[in-house]
């Protein structure tokens, strides 16, 4: 055994055991057949993923799809002008990123569950303004609450992207008579793509597969595939859907990184 393999043997054995492993279980789950009491039992059956078919199953991974690509877009508007202004701020940079990274210091369920205090009818904002708006346990609530947990996510890769612009570009096309706004759509935008791309896989991905914040902001009315698989696990106990409800999750991102690295790859063969 060379020293190559001998380096790479943890990493293999860590991926057979914590990646490899569970995936196969969890295949092999989504073929089976829900047992009377829960677990799964024979026989072999493909029932599990004909039932996504079901237009309530349907209905449910399109809802996750509207809300991820939403959350993501959001965090795109938002991001992109903050990183832009960290990665201009000079000195004040670091203070910058450390208060964006502040929310990390305390637990998502923490964060989310402030959500509740701040948008419910006896929250914050209907307290300072004196009304009593239906904030909570509908989608805008589920996708603020997406849109905030994740932006950073967002920004982190764009911010890493913008840094190693270098101003002579912006110097040169103001040289050149671009007014601000074509500056940034011909120069600033076409840089910082790999940063856009990254930012939203990182972003959309995590979304897709929410379920801790459209139950808690959500109040089990928006439904996503991340609830779907929870609840499958648990209350209903039909493990075998539930895998297969998994499996039809994991393809959705599969698809989506393989059309990103297609399209990245196409952009560098042009």
């Amino acid at each position: 055994m060379n020293l190559r393999r001998l380096c790479l043997l943890p990493a293999r054995v860590w991926t057979a055991l914590f990646i490899a492993a569970p995936l196969a279980i969890v295949c092999a789950y989504s073929l089976l057949t829900r047992g009377d009491y829960g677990g799964v039992e024979q026989p072999w059956t493909l029932e599990n993923f004909t039932r996504l078919a079901d237009p309530l199953y349907l209905a449910i991974l399109w809802r996750s799809l509207v809300i991820a690509t939403l959350s993501t877009a959001l965090c795109a508007l938002l991001g992109f002008p903050l990183a832009l202004f960290i990665a201009r701020a000079g000195r004040h940079k670091n203070l910058l990123l450390q208060l964006l990274l502040l929310p990390f210091w305390t637990s998502f369920l923490v964060r989310t569950y402030a959500w509740l205090f701040i948008l419910r009818d006896t929250g914050l904002i209907n307290t300072i303004l004196h009304t009593h708006l239906q904030l909570l346990y509908n989608d805008g609530a589920v996708l603020l609450g997406l849109v905030y947990n994740f932006l950073p996510f967002f920004v982190l890769p764009m911010y890493a992207t913008l840094e190693k612009l270098d101003p002579a570009l912006l110097e040169a096309a103001a040289d050149l008579g671009a007014k601000p706004f074509a500056t940034l759509w011909r120069v600033i935008i076409p840089i910082s793509a790999p940063g856009i791309a990254a930012g939203s896989v990182l972003v959309f991905i995590p979304c897709l597969g929410a379920y801790l914040t459209p139950d808690l902001l959500g109040g089990g009315k928006t439904v996503m595939l991340g609830n779907l698989v929870q609840n499958q696990f648990t209350t209903a106990r039909d493990w075998p859907f539930g895998s297969a409800a998994s499996l039809l999750l994991m393809l959705a991102s599969a698809l989506l990184l393989a059309a990103l690295m297609r399209s990245r790859a196409a952009k560098e063969l042009m």
